[in-house]
């Protein structure tokens, strides 16, 4: 990806990084591959000895503070990888600087909380970016590019599977799948990248019937099993299934049934089963964290979706997921978590 922006020598941003925890280790690699193009002004963490590994792997600067990146003339913008329950502060603090901000998933825990940051943002003029790497993959993006061509006819059903594996030590860090710290299960914490890429390509959700529920196989609070039948706003009916109660865990699917053909997006691997008989496929398997090590995955999507956000950063355009855009799939979850609760169907929000 290259737009020619930055001059000789001069990289198109410089990036700090807060919150130093398992989520990173891509967004850690993916830096160091963009040295040059993307370059990190530093890391802060609020645990320092962990900062000081990083440091001595990637010879990345240490701040002492938040305070200290806010303040940093050389920061262009930061990327945000803490749990979501840390988000409000540090949002506040870097738009408040003037500072670009990049973000894991999700915004906050709420759908209300995550609209008031991105809005707060906006008013501050600062771009806002969320990591939904899912976006990247080749596979991915050659579907976006079939469907905006038109070749696959009207889109008539989608169908998202997402039947991943988390063991109970991986519930059993203090704060994971609570709503306190997490907001939420399997919807908000795993299946949100699937659900985005699925609004992406389907256009907004408009109604939803769920069932959430925890399983047997785990003790948390949150749901580790949510589906939902749902009404695209475009006239589309499709259905979601995600789950880590799946052993050993599987890729996950996207299904798009259409009046010329029906495509399959499996991880990054498409195959296109034509109407007339024919049968395409493009891109190659990976692995995408679906099973018992959550981080099992390459860094260049994460790669990819840095570079697009710093190009955005340096060239006044906006990045391919925006806080705005990732509202939708936020509203999505927040409407199958109602509808779950309630046992009836539900309209999503427009955001």
């Amino acid at each position: 990806m290259s737009d020619g922006i930055e001059g000789p020598g001069k990289p198109l941003a410089r990036i700090a990084v807060i919150g130093l925890g398992m989520a990173t280790k891509p967004h850690l690699e993916a830096l160091h591959q963009l040295r040059g193009r993307v370059d990190v002004s530093g890391i802060y963490n609020r645990t320092p000895d962990r900062a000081k590994v990083v440091r001595e792997r990637y010879g990345f600067n240490v701040f002492d503070s938040l305070q200290s990146v806010a303040a940093d003339p050389g920061t262009d913008c930061v990327l945000i990888a803490t749990p979501p329950d840390a988000r409000q502060e540090i949002v506040c603090l870097m738009a408040d600087a003037g500072k670009h901000i990049l973000m894991e998933k999700p915004v906050e825990r709420t759908l209300t909380d995550a609209a008031r940051l991105v809005a707060l943002c906006e008013d501050r003029g600062v771009k806002t970016g969320v990591v939904f790497q899912h976006r990247m993959r080749t596979a991915a993006r050659r579907l976006r590019q079939i469907m905006d061509e038109g070749a696959l006819g009207e889109l008539a059903l989608a169908r998202a599977e997402i039947p991943w594996w988390r063991d109970q030590a991986y519930y059993d860090e203090p704060g994971r799948g609570t709503l306190a710290r997490d907001g939420g299960g399997v919807l908000l914490t795993q299946a949100i990248h699937v659900l985005d890429l699925l609004l992406s390509l389907t256009g907004p959700a408009a109604s939803v019937q769920a069932l959430t529920a925890t399983t047997r196989l785990h003790r948390m609070e949150a749901e580790d099993f949510a589906s939902a039948g749902v009404r695209f706003s475009g006239g589309a009916v499709g259905s979601i299934m995600a789950t880590t109660a799946t052993w050993p865990g599987t890729t996950e699917r996207i299904i798009l049934d259409c009046s010329e053909a029906s495509a399959v997006l499996e991880g990054n691997t498409l195959r296109i089963d034509w109407r007339d008989g024919r049968s395409e496929k493009f891109g190659q398997a990976a692995t995408t964290g679906g099973g018992a090590d959550p981080m099992a995955f390459a860094c260049d999507w994460h790669r990819d979706l840095i570079e697009d956000f710093a190009i955005a950063v340096a060239g006044g355009g906006m990045p391919i997921v925006s806080g705005r855009e990732a509202l939708r799939v936020q509203a999505l979850i927040d409407a199958i978590t109602v509808s779950g609760e309630t046992r009836t169907e539900v309209a999503v929000q427009d955001v």
